[in-house]
Formats: structure tokens, C-alpha cells, sequence
């Protein structure tokens, strides 16, 4: 299928999803939506930072020194 057939087909589909609708069941949707509350996954987006922790600091690196040198 060349490109103009595959355009044309994807604003025909596009419209049909713009201007027709299908039916939606509100009460089911509804329904859906309240059962989903809470969350199943638990995403933790601050990770905690303990500022004591010096594993990853170079500059607390006393080789460094050497290597420069």
C-alpha cells in the first residue's frame, strides 16, 4: 500500500473516531473508576538521600591527591 492510500485510510479512520462516537456506558465507567481508588503500584519518586553517605563522594577520596600529583 503506497503512502497516499495509507494517509487517506488513517483520516478515514481518524474522522470516524471524531465524528462518531461509539455508546459509553457511564454507569459502568463510573463504577471503574470508583473500584480504582487506590493504586496498586507504589512509585517512589523521591528516592531518600542520606547526607551522611559518603560512598559515591570522590572528593572525600584521599588517593586523588596521589594521582594528580
Amino acid at each position: 500500500m503506497g503512502r497516499g492510500r495509507a494517509k487517506a485510510k488513517q483520516t478515514k479512520v481518524a474522522r470516524e473516531l471524531k465524528y462518531h462516537s461509539p455508546n459509553t456506558d457511564l454507569t459502568a465507567l463510573q463504577r471503574e473508576l470508583a473500584a480504582s481508588g487506590k493504586s496498586d503500584v507504589d512509585v517512589d519518586d523521591d528516592p531518600v538521600v542520606d547526607p551522611d553517605d559518603d560512598s559515591d563522594d570522590e572528593d572525600n577520596d584521599p588517593s586523588w591527591a596521589m594521582r594528580r600529583s
